[in-house]
């Protein structure tokens, strides 16, 4: 069945509605940590320790790495494997729904990466001209 223009359009207006259920997705991926979680579970192509995405995530809390963990593992992107050891070894890893989630953000990544001399020198052009503007005249 072939849809009509309209139709599409109407599709594609409904996700900036309110109760779209994909806002609640896109919320979840445009945590910056979740971005880097998924980046790096991804680069690593294995699954990876608590211990050590913590490392490699500077600036990540205890805290906050345990609730995106979480959040990730509640939205079916990271499965959580522990081990019955003593004590428990606990892995992460991605599902097949977060490595598809990982390749939009390591494109995201990449184009950081590839222009953030741009944007920085952006940002400093404009912080100079609002800092040199005039006063208006009162």
């Amino acid at each position: 069945m072939e849809t009509k223009p309209s139709e599409t359009f109407d599709e594609w207006a409904a996700t900036y509605r309110r109760d779209c259920p994909s806002r609640t997705v896109v919320e979840a991926l445009a945590n910056k940590w979740v971005l880097y979680v998924l980046g790096a579970l991804r680069r690593h192509d294995r699954p990876m320790r608590f211990s050590e995405l913590r490392r490699l995530l500077d600036g990540i809390t205890q805290k906050m790495l345990t609730q995106t963990l979480r959040a990730l593992e509640r939205d079916g992107l990271v499965h959580r494997t522990v081990y019955p050891t003593v004590p428990p070894r606990v892995e992460y890893g991605l599902t097949g729904l977060g490595v598809e989630a990982g390749r939009l953000t390591s494109a995201i990544s990449a184009w950081s990466v590839e222009h953030a001399r741009q944007i920085l020198t952006a940002r400093q052009n404009f912080d100079h001209q609002v800092a040199t503007a005039p006063e208006p005249v009162r």
